[in-house]
Order: C-alpha cells, then sequence, then structure tokens
C-alpha cells in the first residue's frame, strides 16, 4: 500500500517512544547498515517505497560510525526528504572506506616496521579524505535541520568530558547547533586513527565556543543509554511532546540497539601476550589498536547489560532488540582493514546475522545467548509492522498529521 510520507508526529499522539542506536566501530558500519535496509524494506511494504527511517523514529542515536549512518539516514535534501535511502548506505561504505582507510600495500617485511614509526608520530591515517566527503554529502545543514531528533556523543579532550550532540539540547543550547560535518568528523575521530577535531560555533549574542573533540566512543560507543537518557529529559521536564509517563515505565519505549560486531571470544588478545605490552604494544598490535578496541568494546557491552537489565526487570523484553554479532575472526573484528574482500566479507555477516537467532545477554557470562524468540529477520518484520502502525495512529491522532495527510492526497 503506497501511503504518503507526512513527517512524524510527536509521542503524545502515539502510544511509544521510538529509538533507533546505532553502534561504532569504523568500517564494521556496513553490518547495522545492512540491517538498517532489511528494516527499511519491511517498512516500505506498509507504506510504500518512499517511507524512511527517520519517518518512524523519534530519535536516531550513533556513536562514530554509527554517527556518520545517523547523519545519513536524518540530514535532508533539496526535497526535504533523507539524504540517504538505507539500502545506498552499505554502497557508501563499499566506495569510500577503502580511501578513507587507504592499506599499506608495501612488502610484508617493511609494513609493520613502518606502522610502528607511525604510532610514534601520529594517527594512522590522515582523515582528509573522510574530511572531504563527509563535507561535501552533508554540505551545510546543521543539528536543528535534521529530519527527526538524533543524538552524538563525542568527547572533548580539551575539557576531559562528554559533549552530547542533541536535537534536544541545540533547543536550550544554541552553542551545540554545529555543522552536521563537524559532528561526524568529530564523533568518528578514533585515537590512534583519525586525528582529533577542532571547530567553533556562534550562539547567542555573537558568542564563539570553542570544541576540541574526539571519538565518542570513548565516552559511549553504544549510545542506546544516552539517547534514551535524552528522551527522558524531556519528559520529565514537562514537554508537550510527550505523554505522561512513569520513569519506570519502559513498556512505553520501543528500542532497536545495533551493534558492530565484536571479536570471538578469545580470538584476538590474551593475558599473556598483553602482560608484556607496553605503551606502544597496548597502542598498536595485530594490525589493531588494543586500548582503542577495549575502551569501546567495554563501553558497549555494558550498556548493553544495563539495558537489557532493566527491560527483563520492568518485564519490557518485547520491546528492546539489541542485534550484535560476537563472533567475529581476524580481519572481520577490525576497524579500518578496508580491503574489498573484507569489506564484502562484512556485508555478508550483516546478511548472515538477520537469519541468526535474537541473542540475550547471560547477565552471568555477558556472553550472547541464542533466545527462543526467532531470528533477529523475525524480529525486524514484527517491529516494521509495530513502527507503521505507531505512524498511523499519530497521523490520526494529530490535528497536524491529518493536515499533512489530507494536502498531499490533493
Amino acid at each position: 500500500m503506497e501511503s504518503p510520507t507526512t513527517p512524524l508526529q510527536p509521542p503524545t499522539y502515539g502510544n511509544l517512544i521510538t529509538v533507533l542506536s546505532i553502534d561504532g566501530g569504523g568500517i564494521r558500519g556496513i553490518i547495522p547498515a545492512t540491517i538498517l535496509a532489511f528494516l527499511e524494506s519491511e517498512i516500505q511494504k506498509h507504506d510504500g517505497t518512499e517511507a524512511r527511517l527517520a519517518d518512524y523514529f523519534d530519535v536516531i542515536a550513533g556513536t562514530s560510525t554509527g554517527g556518520l549512518v545517523t547523519a545519513m539516514l536524518t540530514a535532508p535534501n533539496e526535497q526535504n526528504r533523507p539524504l540517504f535511502a538505507a539500502k545506498d548506505i552499505k554502497d557508501f561504505y563499499l566506495t569510500h572506506c577503502p580511501k578513507i582507510f587507504p592499506q599499506d600495500h608495501s612488502c610484508p617485511i617493511v609494513a609493520p616496521v613502518t606502522k610502528m614509526i607511525k604510532s610514534f608520530t601520529g594517527p594512522k591515517y590522515d582523515g582528509k579524505y573522510l574530511h572531504s566527503i563527509v563535507r561535501e554529502k552533508l554540505g551545510d545543514i546543521r543539528l536543528h535541520q535534521t529530519l527527526t531528533n538524533v543524538v552524538i556523543p563525542t568527547f572533548d579532550i580539551r575539557k576531559l568530558q562528554p559533549t552530547i550532540f542533541s536535537s534536544y539540547e541545540v533547543k536550550k543550547h544554541p552553542s551545540i547547533n554545529a555543522l552536521l560535518s563537524d559532528i561526524c568528523i568529530a564523533t568518528s575521530a578514533a585515537p590512534t586513527y583519525l586525528p582529533a577535531h577542532c571547530f567553533e560555533t556562534h550562539g547567542s549574542e555573537r558568542k564563539v565556543r570553542k570544541f576540541d573533540l574526539i571519538d565518542g566512543g570513548v565516552a559511549a560507543n553504544n549510545p542506546t543509554l544516552v539517547a534514551i537518557s535524552e528522551v527522558t529529559k524531556e519528559i520529565t521536564s514537562g514537554s508537550p511532546d510527550f505523554f505522561p509517563i512513569k520513569p519506570t515505565d519502559y513498556s512505553r519505549f520501543l528500542v532497536i540497539s545495533l551493534g558492530t560486531g565484536s571479536a570471538k571470544a578469545e580470538e584476538k588478545y590474551d593475558a599473556y601476550k598483553a602482560a608484556k605490552w607496553g605503551m606502544l604494544g597496548w597502542l598498536t598490535c595485530e594490525n589493531s589498536s588494543p586500548l582503542t578496541d577495549v575502551f569501546m568494546q567495554s563501553s558497549s557491552d555494558m550498556v548493553d547489560f544495563h539495558i537489557a537489565t532493566v527491560f527483563q526487570a520492568l518485564h519490557s523484553e518485547a520491546n528492546y532488540l539489541r542485534i550484535q554479532e560476537d563472533n567475529l575472526n581476524g580481519d572481520e573484528s577490525s576497524v579500518d582493514i578496508a580491503t574489498p574482500t573484507n569489506l564484502e566479507r562484512l556485508v555478508t555477516i550483516g546478511e548472515r546475522l538477520l537469519k541468526k537467532p535474537i541473542a540475550k545477554v547471560n547477565f552471568e557470562t555477558g556472553a550472547f545467548d541464542p533466545s527462543t524468540w526467532g531470528t533477529n529477520e523475525r524480529a525486524l518484520i514484527r517491529l516494521a509492522e509495530v513502527l507503521s502502525k505507531e505512524k498511523r495512529v499519530r497521523d490520526m491522532r494529530s490535528p497536524h498529521g491529518r493536515l499533512e495527510d489530507a494536502n498531499l492526497k490533493k
């Protein structure tokens, strides 16, 4: 059924608060991109080929590569529709990742020495191509212009504290109304991989605010909890966009959280090796940065552990879907080995992940165990129907939604 694509009406006209969250993970962003393409295609079966994810989620959050995906899904084009359809994001990664992370094709004997020298002199990549392509695609679009609310974490190394670029906060603090391109470059600036990013904004009364930012994964590689917190602040502030809700009423949240994959247990590092590492070893080992890998993966897992526990305790498990592959091998677990072979392999992993059973975190071991709730694919098909119905309910209840619908049918 082909339906008009009206803007998403506020949650106060509906039954749910819808949240989409995308982890950081460099080139592994192809995995959630593949999942998102499937979800959008399922929504289109209900509402037509022009339907886009930004039409269905109250907030989309993303860190690092997830922040870039968030911007691509929510930045407006000249027709005030999302710049990218979800199905286009995979091709963006396949085309541009090899240029963002150019591979060293020098002699296998020389390459490790070159990497070691570079680790002393600067980041692994200069970031020039990333900066140019992000600025080309996002242009002059600013945070307040996104088609739905976004939440993108970064970390300010001058202040040593997180800086959250939030559509909710920009209304109260215009100084964070930065260019989306600057936000994406900043949240992607993974230590040892890409250079830190500095820029300024001009707030009220011409006040200048300076940002000295690195990867949001330092603060929240899995931004799901940050997104829920931003929504909760809006609710408790009495925003008319939200219906009254108790702090513990998680049954009103619908949360989809997408990981970018993690290394197979006992696959990547071990204490025997780590016990011998000094500073250099923690910064560069086996084509990656163990220190960066550790803090980003621990950040993602701890957020999932917390949210899964809360949703389970409040009998709302069906409203929280975490899709994560925790069985990556070798180059698959890298954030930057952007060879065509590895990128295509990651696409296949995303497609295979759809067919896998929903995995729930084991609260005793911290590992993901297959559940009896069906596959990720079946869960997304169900949620696509839920999202479509929620949007239609809001359109019917909202005078603005009915007006938009009537105008589009003329």
